[in-house]
């Protein structure tokens, strides 16, 4: 009878904690004035083009104080006094924005503007024109009017 093989052991990689390049933090140890992007997007701010400037621990990490920190959890810490707020879109944007998301939400065949994007690239239209049904009027938005002038 032969024996079980053994998964070979991963090796970790041990990185003393003075080597590393950005300050770490432990979880609820973290000082006032740096947050994560998440926090920052609550806030309504943006890093405003600048890096991280010190690296959140992971909690398996809190408890090897003297290891720095490699595993994919950690999260990028943020200053407060370097945010920006968030940029707002123009209306030439949002007007573009929009095209395209109408270019991929019509079908060619009926013209009905879904709420959803459409498999043209490989259907080439909705389901409903490729299966043969009538959709259900929840799932498309009503057609705009020809001609939206006063006169």
């Amino acid at each position: 009878m032969t024996r079980p093989r053994k998964k070979p052991r991963r090796e970790v990689k041990r990185v003393p904690r003075s080597e590393a390049m950005l300050p770490e933090f432990d979880r609820r140890a973290c000082p006032e004035g740096l947050v994560t992007r998440r926090q920052l997007r609550e806030r309504g701010l943006s890093p405003g083009g600048h890096g991280p400037v010190a690296v959140l621990r992971c909690k398996a990490c809190t408890y090897r104080p003297d290891q720095a920190c490699t595993h994919p959890t950690r999260a990028w810490l943020y200053s407060l006094d370097l945010a920006r707020p968030k940029r707002t879109p123009t209306l030439a944007q949002e007007l573009a924005l929009d095209r395209a998301m109408a270019a991929r939400q019509t079908c060619p065949k009926c013209r009905r503007r879904y709420y959803f994007c459409l498999p043209l690239r490989t259907k080439g239209s909705c389901d409903p024109c490729s299966e043969g049904y009538e959709p259900s009027p929840d799932t498309y938005t009503a057609a705009p009017a020809k001609h939206l002038l006063a006169a």
